[in-house]
């Protein structure tokens, strides 16, 4: 591949996904962790770094948004603030991960993290969601077995006057005011202001630095990625991809997430040869897997572990083909919506992280009912 504007923005996607990798394996970031302290020993402080790290995101969309450089309203992968409300899609497809995540011991992101560390329980559950993504992603599965009844219960919020789904405009519409720049970021940094308050007022969390540096670089490499892709290196990029005469993919407005380039990738491997298809999800998703394995490597945490049973190994299969289609049914995981999707206010990025959580917390305590009946 020639040094361009394309492979820089891909370089730098790399890089800054390394430093991701690196720093959620040191500090045990983890969104299944969060729910699983949560709920089975009234621990908060992985799940107020996860809603930290959203608050870190959301300041620097904030603040980029209002200083005219980037605009998040307009095409972005996935449109997470399109008028196309399809709440059932958000709802099932968010239940569906975060079944997923905990009978596979963890979420896209740490899925990746965890094969970094010698752990290849993930690395089948990485196989297994990628050919469940790539299907949703690249075949008529989308098309024929959910299309119908996602098209038939999505809102079109422009019919009742409402532009897109972002949480200001929504409030907007429904008091009846006029929308603006103004209400939107008044409205961003209230939620801001909550989200801070939410995780410092809490020992949990501040007692423990990981806590804060897991959740600041996490947000702030959310923040990195809608500025390169949606600053002016991103608007360079993508005139640089409407001259090619091979247009690479996805060339859009985009920051992390990491289940629709579970499907990419494996798209990429059937074809090698076509570098074209060598793009920020791709990336992104190798640079988080060596990053975590730098740090493994360098601590003495390395360890091959594999499946304990049969019944653990049909967990982390039926787990991972859960991931795959929930993820991409729900327009991204507990990175792509539950942060990056957070960081833009959507509506239905609130309402897919809601649906990871309940699923995951329900998937928790049935399993651990299961093991008090049969003990």
């Amino acid at each position: 591949m020639e040094l361009n504007i394309h492979t820089q923005m891909l370089g730098a996607v790399f890089a800054i996904a390394v430093v991701m990798g690196t720093v959620t394996n040191k500090t045990n970031f983890c969104a299944m962790g969060a729910v699983s302290d949560w709920v089975n020993i009234g621990h908060t402080g992985r799940m107020r770094a996860w809603v930290f790290s959203m608050a870190v995101a959301l300041a620097g969309v904030i603040a980029l948004e209002a200083a005219g450089i980037i605009n998040l309203s307009n095409e972005t992968f996935p449109p997470y603030r399109t008028a196309n409300f399809a709440w059932i899609r958000y709802l099932l497809g968010g239940f569906l991960f975060g079944v997923g995540m905990t009978l596979a011991s963890g979420c896209g992101n740490k899925t990746l993290v965890r094969i970094g560390s010698g752990n290849l329980k993930s690395f089948v559950v990485l196989a297994v969601g990628s050919v469940c993504a790539y299907l949703m992603l690249w075949t008529p599965l989308y098309e024929r077995a959910f299309m119908p009844w996602v098209a038939a219960t999505t809102i079109n919020l422009q019919a009742h006057g409402v532009a897109n789904q972002e949480l200001g405009t929504i409030l907007a519409g429904m008091f009846g005011m006029t929308m603006s720049k103004p209400l939107n970021i008044a409205v961003a940094l209230a939620v801001f202001a909550g989200m801070v308050y939410f995780c410092f007022k809490s020992v949990d969390f501040h007692s423990d630095s990981d806590h804060i540096f897991g959740g600041a670089v996490v947000g702030l490499a959310i923040v990195a990625g809608w500025w390169l892709t949606g600053g002016p290196i991103g608007r360079e990029w993508k005139e640089y991809a409407d001259m090619a005469t091979v247009v690479p993919s996805r060339v859009q407005v985009q920051s992390y997430t990491f289940v629709s380039p579970m499907g990419d990738t494996l798209r990429y491997l059937l074809d090698p040869a076509n570098y074209s298809l060598v793009n920020f999800g791709v990336v992104a998703l190798a640079g988080v897997i060596l990053g975590s394995s730098l740090w493994a490597v360098l601590t003495g945490q390395f360890r091959i572990e594999w499946f304990a049973s049969w019944g653990d190994f049909t967990n982390h299969v039926v787990g991972g083909v859960l991931m795959g289609i929930g993820g991409v049914l729900s327009m991204g995981c507990t990175v792509g919506q539950a942060i990056t999707g957070m960081s833009t206010l959507a509506i239905g990025s609130i309402l897919t992280f809601l649906a990871i959580v309940i699923g995951a917390a329900g998937t928790m305590k049935y399993q651990y009912w299961k093991i008090e009946r049969e003990a």
